[in-house]
This record gives structure tokens, C-alpha cells and sequence, in this order.
């Protein structure tokens, strides 16, 4: 039986930059904020990684604390009451974040959503938990993170009818 890698910080983001990143581009919609969020989640856990017990634990804790400094993000007085003179750079090839070729417009229409309803098709499509899963990570009933991910879904149908009739 293989001996389990020990948990180090450099380990953690080997295993788990991607998944963050990519959750913290979905939170965020644009890649300046999300480098930022990325950032300070792994510097969380530089100071926190000796309290976690196993891989598990770990993936757990940085989906947790992702979501936590994007809401810490939008609460901010800062952000919520400034209106920029520039767009912040968006996602330059989003093919590159998310990995589904060829379905562009899906991937732009979970960017359209409210970041509620994007987090919880973000975590159970792209990160594959479970609504359990996604109800212990938000602090949410598994009832509400059912009704988000099937109001998420009608909100991705409308997106996607008026994306495929505009564009046929």
C-alpha cells in the first residue's frame, strides 16, 4: 500500500491551483481579480496548512476559503461602490480555465450568471461535488444548493436560446 504524500503547501498547489484558479475565475469574472483571490487563498494557507489532516481536508478547505475572500471581496465598500472608467481584463481564452472544447457558449453564459447561482454550477459541473458537498462548502440546506443549481440551469437555458437565436 502506497504511503499517502505528505501535506505541504507546495503539494497543496500542485494538487489544487488549477481547481482554485479556475473557482476563482468564476467568482471573480476577470482574470486581475482572480489572480488576486488565487493568491491570497494560497497565503491562507502557508499560515493554516499544519491544522489540515488529509487531501480531503485540504481540497475542502481551499474551495471553503476561495469562496469566503471572493464574498469578503464583494462586500467591501471599495467594490461595491465604484464604477470603472475601464473594464478589468477579462478572460482572454476561457478554453484554457474550463476544458470544454468547442462549448463556448456555455462557458459564457455561466460567466453571465449571478455569482450565486455560478458557484454552485461552477462546483457541482466543473469540480464534480456533490449537492451534499456543495451544501457543506456554502453553509447552505442541500435543498437550497438544489433549488440554485435548477434556477442556474433555466437561467443557462434562456442564456443559451438568445445566445443560439442571435447568433442562427
Amino acid at each position: 500500500m502506497p504511503k499517502e504524500e505528505r501535506i505541504t503547501t507546495q503539494a497543496a498547489i500542485d494538487r489544487y491551483a488549477d481547481m482554485v484558479y479556475r473557482l476563482a475565475l468564476s467568482q471573480m469574472k476577470n482574470t486581475t481579480d482572480a489572480d488576486d483571490l488565487f493568491q491570497e487563498v494560497f497565503i491562507r494557507l502557508v499560515r493554516h496548512v499544519q491544522d489540515l489532516e488529509s487531501w480531503e481536508h485540504v481540497k475542502a478547505w481551499l474551495i471553503r476559503v476561495t469562496i469566503n475572500c471572493a464574498k469578503k471581496y464583494y462586500e467591501q465598500y471599495w467594490n461595491r461602490n465604484v464604477d470603472y472608467m475601464e473594464e478589468p481584463e477579462r478572460i482572454a481564452d476561457e478554453s484554457e480555465i474550463f476544458e470544454l472544447p468547442g462549448e463556448h457558449p456555455v462557458r459564457a453564459a455561466v460567466q453571465k450568471l449571478p455569482q450565486k447561482y455560478g458557484l454552485v454550477i461552477h462546483l457541482f459541473y466543473f469540480e464534480e461535488l456533490s449537492v451534499a458537498e456543495i451544501a457543506q462548502l456554502t453553509e447552505q440546506k442541500e435543498s437550497t444548493v438544489k433549488s440554485q443549481l435548477h434556477r442556474a440551469r433555466q437561467m443557462l437555458r434562456d442564456l443559451l436560446g438568445e445566445e443560439w437565436e442571435n447568433s442562427g
